[in-house]
């Protein structure tokens, strides 16, 4: 029993050294364990929760994906500070070391962390505000030029993921979603209406090929009966009547290229079986009457 209580008093001795002064007060192996844990659990338990939140809970209410993210984003934040300052205060740490820490993190953002800051305040604001959701269709350019288009499927503090239609993640900072123009392709609702232009020759009725490419449109399932597709007469072309099919859809949001290859195959059907001709590119030349006689060079003759 004795030794039970020697090696016990060794271990809370081992675990009451101090470390190194903060503040006020000491930190000791104790504490330092404490603060160790605590964060983990912290951490660990606000995802949890978040998730719970936002996948079990917000549910019930019918309230869109993006909206349960944000929610649960900012609830999981005020629950990591306020468990930050909880922990803090029972680990015995006095609070005024923070005003230091505060200083020296603004010596450090100045410095060179800018961008991690202007990110984390981004996420915040796409947070807030809202103006790209998870679920989104979105259309941005990165600095290097190149267009992404892609559905968002997660956004955090410093980055938003974006998945492109052949299934890559882009990992783009919260900053670029706040300074770029960004085209939100399901801002409102995911019903858009996309166009495609149409040429048939000079000869063509024009009321036919706009009954011919309503049909279609109506024929295809991934367009919407209201609104309903309509047809425009654009203007007579250098060699073709031009027409511009306009069609509303959700279904294919993320995939405007399929929907306008299946509506061109069965464009060109039923082109062919009402004998609608498609023109190719006409170009006149024009040759000036008369030609001048080309004389023979005399040097050349001579020789």
């Amino acid at each position: 029993m004795e030794q039970i209580r020697m090696i016990y008093k060794s271990v809370m001795e081992f675990l009451q050294y101090p470390v190194f002064p903060l503040g006020k007060a000491d930190v000791t192996i104790a504490s330092l364990l404490y603060l160790v844990i605590s964060l983990i659990l912290l951490f660990y338990l606000s995802a949890k929760f978040r998730n719970l939140l936002q996948n079990r809970i917000l549910v019930r209410y019918n309230i869109d994906i993006g909206v349960r993210q944000a929610i649960s984003t900012i609830v999981r934040y005020i629950i990591l500070v306020v468990g930050l300052v909880v922990i803090i205060q029972s680990a015995g740490i006095d609070l005024s070391f923070l005003a230091i820490l505060a200083g020296a993190l603004g010596v450090g953002i100045g410095f060179g962390l800018q961008n991690i800051t202007n990110n984390f305040v981004s996420g915040l604001v796409i947070l807030f505000e809202r103006p790209v959701k998870v679920g989104d269709r979105i259309e941005l350019t990165n600095p290097s030029g190149d267009v992404i288009n892609g559905d968002v499927v997660n956004i955090s503090a410093r980055a938003s993921t974006i998945l492109t239609n052949d299934n890559i993640a882009v990992i783009v900072p919260n900053s670029n979603l706040i300074s770029s123009t960004v085209i939100n392709w399901s801002y409102n609702d995911r019903k858009v209406r996309f166009r495609y232009p149409i040429g048939v020759h000079y000869k063509e009725d024009p009321e036919k090929v706009r009954k011919l490419l309503v049909e279609v449109a109506l024929g295809n399932d991934g367009v919407l009966k209201t609104p309903a597709p309509d047809v425009q007469f654009v203007e007579f072309g250098d060699s073709s009547l031009n027409f511009l099919l306009r069609v509303w859809t959700t279904k294919y949001i993320q995939r405007r290229g399929y929907l306008q290859s299946e509506l061109f195959y069965a464009i060109h059907k039923k082109f062919k079986e009402h004998n609608i001709e498609i023109p190719y590119p006409q170009r006149d030349l024009h040759l000036r009457s008369g030609f001048e006689t080309i004389k023979p060079d005399n040097h050349f003759d001579n020789q």
